[in-house]
């Protein structure tokens, strides 16, 4: 493809993803933890209905296993929420038009998100149609650079940038950790945006959804190790869910790549006799 095709291409992914996350924190912001949870594990549904339509998946047996034990283990973690574990983005008012614009922007946010993981299936195998890693880097990077550019542009236009002086003076932690969990979030977000990437190039993006589906019973039982957190039975569950469903998943891979190389076995076979 020429330059300005990979060049749309990369801004137009930007801003859905710069969208994506505007979205994402509008619910956050007016929604309780336990609703947005449950309203962001329907990105699996989202991506599902997509990848059958846009990239042809097919859905065997274990696979739909997989993803419904996902789907059932994310919802789990909606019952482990206590009250007092409640963000403080769930003390916004979560009545009348605040509720409704919370749970629509979070509904719009999964399913633009969905759209977006099979759309970049589809743009490397039937645009690009070059698998490299430089193709993969550079589609990681300049999306990242266009959403980062409209998240300062919406942060200035909002007039949010002069709140920021605040937030910082009033975080409990002090200046110095404020700073600090900004930046490791960046660097960690970037490290999940190449590997969701990575998992999308080498297999497909439904398996890449997946994978960050596993991850969603993994915080809360990190979470007892880490910070004393009480460990529930709900949370047990949802982490053996996840890792059934994971398992399930991999195994179809297995057979997938078994049937892959019996074909190519049976093939090579075939040919010196077909040459002779």
């Amino acid at each position: 493809p020429s330059s300005y095709t990979l060049g749309a291409i990369y801004a137009s992914r930007g801003l859905l993803v710069g969208i994506c996350t505007f979205l994402f924190s509008v619910g956050l912001q007016y929604l309780p933890v336990s609703t947005y949870t449950l309203l962001c594990a329907s990105v699996l549904a989202f991506n599902s209905f997509f990848s059958y339509f846009i990239n042809g998946q097919k859905f065997t047996p274990f696979i739909v296993n997989s993803l419904v034990l996902l789907t059932i283990s994310s919802v789990l973690l909606v019952f482990n929420n206590d009250d007092d574990e409640e963000s403080a983005s769930s003390s916004a008012p979560n009545r009348g038009k605040y509720y409704v614009v919370g749970f629509l922007c979070t509904l719009a946010g999964s399913a633009l998100f969905g759209l977006l993981l099979s759309a970049t299936q589809f743009v490397f195998v039937k645009v690009i149609k070059r698998q490299t890693f430089k193709h993969m880097m550079d589609m990681v990077i300049y999306e990242n650079v266009v959403a980062c550019g409209v998240t300062v542009v919406g942060l200035f236009a909002s007039g949010e940038w002069k709140e920021l002086g605040r937030e910082m003076d009033g975080y409990e932690l002090g200046t110095a950790s404020y700073l600090m969990t900004l930046i490791w979030v960046a660097v960690f977000w970037q490290m999940y945006a190449l590997g969701a990437m990575g998992l999308i190039f080498e297999v497909s993006a439904l398996f890449s959804n997946s994978i960050s589906v596993v991850g969603l019973p993994i915080v809360p039982v990190a979470a007892v190790f880490c910070f004393r957190d009480r460990m529930s039975g709900v949370k047990g569950v949802s982490m053996a869910l996840a890792v059934w469903g994971f398992v399930s998943y991999m195994y179809q891979c297995y057979l997938d790549d078994r049937n892959s190389k019996v074909v190519t076995k049976s093939v090579d076979e075939t040919s010196p006799r077909m040459s002779s």
